[in-house]
């Protein structure tokens, strides 16, 4: 498997990484995905969950138990919460969403894929959001896995990220961009 040496550098990227590779041997890479799609969702709503990973005050043991019954909640795999307990013992939870994310990276790189995101200033549909998908899919060259933001700033247009490149056509750029040109 051909890992960016980027992703293998970095704390999160190991820990993702060993992730994938055991995902790999056990054939499990959809559920952990499955899964750390459903932690970041719960990072995301949850203050107490956010709290318990980030938190010096809360135990290494304490952080293991407390997530070894929120996995259950959840319905996380069995590799998956095994992977959260060794987070917690290494005191490794505050890395949690790094390590969501070099996970994603590894799997799309692993199926061919490419990673775009993007933020517009009103939620798109999905028929929208097909549609884009295709002119990014046909433009790049290979399959583009697509996640979408809302960003209220941007006033109208969209914002897409690729990689490292960013494709920007939203108002807010283009009223600062003008408002540059006037003062010039």
């Amino acid at each position: 498997m051909d890992i960016s040496a980027g992703i293998q550098a970095s704390l999160a990227g190991r820990y993702a990484s060993a992730l994938f590779d055991l995902a790999s041997e056990n054939g499990v890479v959809t559920a952990v995905e499955s899964d750390l799609d459903k932690l970041e969702a719960g990072l995301e709503q949850s203050a107490d969950l956010r709290m318990l990973t980030t938190s010096p005050k809360v135990g290494r043991h304490a952080a293991e138990k407390a997530l070894w019954s929120v996995g259950a909640i959840m319905g996380l795999s069995d590799l998956t919460q095994k992977f959260l307990g060794t987070l917690a013992s290494n005191r490794r939870l505050t890395q949690l969403p790094a390590v969501i994310r070099a996970f994603r990276m590894i799997a799309s790189a692993q199926r061919g894929e490419i990673s775009a995101e993007v933020t517009s200033a009103h939620a798109l549909t999905d028929a929208q959001l097909d549609q884009l998908k295709t002119r990014l899919t046909q433009r790049e060259g290979r399959t583009v896995k697509l996640t979408s933001k809302v960003d209220p700033d941007l006033l109208g247009g969209l914002v897409v990220t690729i990689g490292s490149r960013r494709i920007d056509a939203s108002i807010r750029t283009r009223l600062n961009s003008l408002a540059r040109a006037m003062t010039a």
